[in-house]
């Protein structure tokens, strides 16, 4: 992912109004964001626990979503598999983001949503050493292709919310 200015970060927010996009607090710690080791930027409110954002690079530069957390996490229902990192070893909590879509079928109430990792954690998920499951193992190959996984279905994600045809 390429580094974003905290500018860029707010210019890439597609379902909020400009005004919302100026006043949601910005990722804590973005100054010290490994941006190599990042597929998307996603944060919780602070202020607000059940809301969270995210930032994705798509082919038509960063897209930016608000999203709104459900009252309760999955996991407290049933064992339940993040829908971006798709991580079977989760050591925290699955939540059904939604998120408004972008335009006019957002003011219409039109939404998306998708089972995300509660804080976040994607990128670290898909860098874990898998354990080896059989003889010739390549770990390498799989930690790029969880990698590669977890990109592609951020971006789908994102060009969901802007409406674009997948």
């Amino acid at each position: 992912m390429d580094i974003l200015s905290q500018a860029e970060i707010r210019d890439a927010f597609v379902n909020c109004s400009r005004s919302e996009a100026a006043e949601l607090p910005m990722p804590p710690g973005l100054h010290e964001v490994d941006w190599s080791r990042r597929e998307y930027l996603g944060w919780r409110d602070p202020r607000v626990p059940q809301r969270g954002y995210v930032v994705v690079p798509t082919e038509n530069g960063p897209v930016g979503i608000v999203l709104r957390a459900s009252e309760a996490s999955m996991r407290s229902h049933a064992p339940t598999m993040c829908g971006w990192c798709q991580d079977v070893h989760l050591t925290h909590d699955v939540y059904l983001y939604v998120a408004k879509r972008a335009g006019q079928a957002g003011r219409n109430g039109d939404t998306v949503g998708t089972l995300l990792c509660g804080g976040f954690e994607c990128c670290e998920n898909v860098r874990r050493t898998p354990p080896p499951s059989y003889v010739g193992f390549d770990a390498d190959l799989v930690v790029a292709d969880r990698i590669a996984g977890l990109a592609e279905r951020a971006r789908r994600f994102a060009n969901t919310v802007v409406g674009a045809r997948i």
